[in-house]
């Protein structure tokens, strides 16, 4: 599941989270464990390269995937949002995509590539 970034509607994170529903997250291996024990969430976000699903440079574009830890669905149903893939430089500069499962991450992140390979044939 993909959530664009407009459904978001700028407010605050913490507005939309159920109160049923653990605020972080923690990886055990590939797999998402919700938490609520910050303390276990802020020392997994210390050790980025557990968290990186992918980083690729093309032609000084960077992409990068990453296990965020904190549910960015916002509310919306579904399972918790919780990896990221940015495009840093070029034409897509700070193009984004959200998903809930390491494979989903890995997906995006391939496809992030490609369209960052297309807008440069583009062009």
């Amino acid at each position: 599941m993909i959530v664009p970034m407009e459904e978001v509607g700028g407010r605050s994170i913490f507005h939309f989270y159920p109160s049923d529903r653990p605020h972080w997250f923690l990886l055990d291996g590939h797999e998402v464990v919700g938490t609520n024990d910050v303390m276990a969430w802020g020392k997994m976000l210390e050790d980025l390269e557990a968290r990186r699903v992918g980083e690729t440079y093309v032609r000084g574009v960077r992409i990068s995937t990453v296990f965020l830890g904190m549910d960015h669905s916002f509310g919306t149903g579904g399972p918790p949002i919780v990896f990221e893939t940015m495009i840093f430089g070029g034409a897509l500069d700070h193009e984004q995509w959200r998903y809930a499962t390491w494979s989903e991450a890995e997906a995006g992140h391939a496809l992030a590539v490609e369209k960052v390979k297309a807008a440069m044939e583009a062009k």
